[in-house]
């Protein structure tokens, strides 16, 4: 029996937060990603674990994607100015500040996105980039 798309991306989603290790679960994303191609949350967790996983020009590829079907998600913009300012690719600005206006007029996004930092700190917690989009979205 196939697990559904949907399964599929929860179990994923509960391997990550029990700690199973990123590179297990690129994987897992890709074939999410390969069976729903338009679902952005799919896009954006397989940008993240790509971050996490030190590989930021395929972040960057599935950040672009994850924003191209949801322009309204401030997630895929993070990972997207976070990939691109490690890829070292011009006009991350707008990202960072379109996430900083999403996230200022919903709190729960904002929220969100705060675990979300802390998370991706934990797990890796010398990421400067993160730690520099971080300072721009709270503390500008």
């Amino acid at each position: 029996m196939t697990d559904t798309v949907e399964s599929l991306f929860d179990t994923g989603l509960e391997r990550y937060k029990a700690g199973e290790p990123v590179a297990d679960l690129i994987p897992v994303f890709k074939q999410v990603c390969d069976r729903a191609p338009k679902s952005s949350a799919a896009w954006t967790c397989l940008a993240w674990l790509y971050l996490l996983d030190n590989k930021a020009s395929l972040a960057s590829k599935a950040a672009q994607k994850a924003v191209k079907l949801n322009p309204q998600d401030p997630q895929a913009r993070i990972n997207l100015a976070v990939a691109m300012l490690e890829t070292g690719q011009k006009g991350l600005r707008e990202h960072v500040e379109f996430a900083s206006q999403l996230i200022f007029v919903n709190q729960e996004w904002e929220q969100e996105i705060k675990n979300s930092i802390a998370d991706g700190l934990n797990r890796k917690p010398d990421w400067q980039s993160l730690l520099k989009v971080k300072k721009w979205i709270f503390e500008e």
